[in-house]
């Protein structure tokens, strides 16, 4: 076991080098790179079928299908949203005037606490923009009740979430519309990329207007869009890693299961178990260290592991709502998110990834249990 081998906390899932090629060569001879070529047509159509969704439109990043389905769904005031996510979440809503309203998480899931968003709701509430953190799914049957009682639509932001299901559903069909991430760091990835996935036709159009400038034809401008575009080579890139994604979300899965069976008896280190009737992705694998049963702190558990050349990450810490931008808000005030701050507290999510070796699963479970 070489101890002197940095073991960072993902690493990308890559196509064969020697696959890819023929798929560049193909872009050349075409001579078309951008705005809705050959290829990122048949990355769509594809994404469609694999992920058992109506309608899905590809961005260059992730944050920008956040951007754009507030702008399409015409979303004003405040938003519901959670502190316990990434800081894409958030700005998607400064970016367009909106004000975010944080509600506490539920310990359990780390998502957004259904029970506590009637409360957060006021005469200018129009959303609620919930996150399925880790790719678990939210309790997406009583958040589509409250926003239905109150009149509010729903964006989730499904970045974790790349293939998810529950009884055979995909969760992206959830709301009024989901998004996903496609960084190198996830799942399923173009290097850079996202997406955003409507239930119509109609709203499909719109999307696909507003990440092109607002262009409806050469010469008419319907909507003061940006530019979201996906690129030939990373559409292309995309569809071929496409064919690896399963292969690599297994891995994943035994990952997980050796972490869990490894660190189960471990006192003061607790992990989330599948969720019944899910498939999941093991997009990530947070453990929740206590450091009164544990005898060491998160922090000091994080830099043993870093001083060993295991990189986990506290993820995520610190919380939005501690960020300067944000922390004036009076749904930021950390005696309504105490469950939130106890997550970013204890949290480290441990290396996942398709190409990680047994040898070195078991050299992190080693630095955790052994003290």
């Amino acid at each position: 076991m070489d101890k002197s081998k940095q073991i960072t906390v993902t690493s990308p899932l890559l196509p064969p080098l020697d696959e890819f090629i023929p798929y560049l060569q193909d872009i050349w001879s075409r001579k078309w790179l951008t705005n809705n070529g050959y290829y990122h047509q048949q990355l769509e159509d594809a994404l469609c079928n694999y992920l058992k969704v109506p309608y899905i439109s590809l961005f260059t990043n992730g944050t920008l299908p956040l951007m754009a389905a507030l702008q399409a769904l015409r979303i004003t005031g405040e938003v519901i949203t959670t502190p316990y996510s990434f800081v894409a979440t958030t700005h998607s809503l400064w970016w367009n005037g909106i004000k975010p309203v944080f509600v506490d998480i539920d310990p359990d899931t780390c998502n957004i606490d259904p029970d506590k968003i009637e409360a957060a709701i006021t005469p200018r509430t129009t959303a609620i923009m919930p996150v399925h953190v880790y790719g678990k799914p939210c309790n997406i049957e009583k958040i589509q009740e409250i926003a239905d009682k109150y009149g509010l639509k729903v964006i989730y932001d499904a970045a974790h979430a790349f293939g998810v299901e529950m009884n055979g559903i995909s969760i992206l069909n959830a709301g009024d519309m989901a998004t996903l991430s496609f960084h190198a760091t996830k799942v399923f990835n173009t290097i850079e990329g996202g997406a955003l996935i409507c239930h119509d036709e109609k709203m499909k159009q719109r999307i696909d207007y507003l990440k092109n400038f607002g262009f409806a034809g050469e010469t008419t401008v319907v909507a003061p869009g940006i530019n979201g575009k996906m690129d030939e080579v990373r559409a292309a890139y995309g569809l071929l890693n496409l064919k690896y994604v399963d292969k690599a979300i297994e891995a994943r899965r035994q990952i997980a299961m050796q972490y869990r069976k490894e660190l189960k008896n471990t006192a003061g280190i607790s992990f989330m178990e599948d969720m019944p009737g899910v498939r999941h992705n093991y997009s990530y694998f947070p453990i929740f260290v206590n450091a009164e049963q544990y005898g060491m702190t998160r922090d000091e558990l994080y830099f043993k592991m870093k001083e060993q050349n295991v990189l986990g990450r506290r993820y995520f810490y610190p919380l939005i709502s501690t960020f300067s931008t944000y922390r004036s808000l009076d749904s930021a005030a950390p005696c309504n998110l105490v469950n939130s701050h106890w997550a970013a507290d204890s949290v480290i999510c441990l290396p996942i990834y398709d190409s990680l070796s047994i040898d070195d699963v078991n050299r992190v479970i080693k630095l955790i249990v052994e003290k």
